[in-house]
This record gives structure tokens, sequence and C-alpha cells, in this order.
């Protein structure tokens, strides 16, 4: 993966991760306005993963940002949200971390 898909995909997952968050929010208040602001970020997310696909393919661009969201969501809702996930989950999420590694392991051309 390229610095500048690398870049797209930490900006990516980053929009995610807040429109995920916002979602977390919306069903705890039923607020209009979170959850338009959670779509919003999900818009938001989605285009910018179009220019992540067009610069690594489909296949790693979705692999890379649905086992990253994993990842770091998981953060998220422990240390936010004080979610506790049950160990097979936490064994996922760590298969999760090797799959994403290998998927972004340098390979000669």
């Amino acid at each position: 993966m390229s610095g500048t898909a690398t870049i797209w995909l930490l900006g990516a997952v980053s929009v995610f991760l807040a429109a995920a968050s916002a979602s977390r929010y919306y069903v705890s208040t039923n607020s209009l306005a979170v959850l338009i602001l959670a779509l919003s970020l999900y818009t938001l997310g989605n285009l910018m993963m179009i220019r992540l696909m067009r610069e690594s393919g489909l296949g790693v661009a979705i692999s890379a940002s649905a086992i990253a969201q994993l990842i770091l969501i998981n953060i998220v809702a422990v240390t936010v949200f004080g979610e506790r996930p049950p160990l097979p989950q936490v064994v996922g999420m760590a298969i999760g971390m090797v799959a994403f590694a290998l998927m972004l392991w340098p390979t000669p051309r």
C-alpha cells in the first residue's frame, strides 16, 4: 500500500470511527441532530473509500478499512462507552490484527 493510500486509509477510518461513535451516542440520546451527524460522517467516509479503492484496489482497501475499524472501534467501545467484549471477540480482534499486518506487509513486485 502506497503512502498516499495509507493516508487515505487513516482518514477514512478516523471518519468511520467518529460516525460509529456518533451512532452509539444517538442510541443513548435519541437526538435527530446526532443521527444526521452520524449519517453525514458515514457518507463522507464512503466517499473517501472511493479514493482509497482507486489507490490500492477494492480488496485491500475494504479489507484493511474493515479490520482497522474492527480493532479501533472496540478500543473506543471499551475506553469511552465502558463496554467489555467477551474473550472470543478479543481473540477475533487479535486474529484481525495479524490479518491486517499481513495485508499491509510489503511485497516485491
